[in-house]
């Protein structure tokens, strides 16, 4: 199973470090800019408003919605990465479930996907599992490696991401209402070398970033949350 690290025990060392300069900061102003900074570290960060939020007035995590996931990867891709598309598609549900979004079972549209071969609509997904809304993910390219170098490792997928919301009346048709274009790296900054890491290991934690690259789109994060990704 594939392990999904949360953003975690380094973002909320980020986020502790953060608080704690602004509590000192605090401590030697006075009037208004004390009461902004106190009221930051009462209530916390302000968070960013999901993508598709913001684009379609709507959200996964409303009451009597649930959602699927499915991934697609050309043949050169899954030769290089066998099941690249189901470790995907796993790591993305589990990612959103962890964010108060009621998913389908990953193993259940996979074993789907695997009795119908001939599947060619995201649709055909939802209606079989009377789904709200399916999470399309259409990679283009996906490599670990930096450049051409066989000891640097850094993760780089260019993908898209569609969402199609099901027909309420039950008809089984579904409209796409949402397409995002993903262009991700990590480590953001620096590579890793693999004198450091196995690339097992990296892989693991890599597909642990890019889904939750992915679920920013669809549940709030900090605007800092994605600083420790830099290297």
């Amino acid at each position: 199973m594939l392990t999904i690290r949360s953003t975690s025990f380094r973002t909320r060392v980020y986020r502790l470090g953060v608080w704690c300069t602004l509590w000192l900061t605090c401590l030697g102003m006075s009037g208004c800019s004390q009461f902004v900074i106190l009221s930051y570290l009462i209530h916390g960060p302000p968070t960013i408003e999901p993508d598709f939020d913001a684009e379609t007035g709507k959200s996964l995590t409303k009451p009597d919605t649930t959602v699927a996931v499915v991934c697609f990867a050309p043949k050169e891709l899954q030769w290089k990465f066998p099941q690249i598309d189901d470790q995907l598609a796993t790591a993305v549900s589990y990612r959103l479930g962890q964010n108060h979004v009621t998913m389908i079972h990953p193993d259940y549209v996979k074993a789907w996907t695997d009795a119908h071969p001939d599947w060619e609509k995201a649709a055909e997904i939802g209606k079989a599992f009377n789904a709200t809304y399916v999470i399309e993910i259409e990679l283009a390219a996906f490599s670990l490696h930096e450049g051409t170098s066989t000891t640097l490792y850094r993760g780089k997928t260019e993908a898209y991401v569609h969402v199609v919301e099901m027909d309420p009346e039950g008809s089984g048709d579904g409209e796409r209402i949402f397409t995002k274009e993903l262009d991700f790296e990590f480590p953001t900054r620096v590579p890793r070398s693999s004198y450091d890491q196995t690339l097992n290991s990296f892989q693991k934690e890599y597909l642990s970033m890019l889904s939750e690259r992915i679920g920013f789109l669809f549940y709030e994060r900090f605007a800092g949350d994605m600083i420790p990704w830099a290297s």
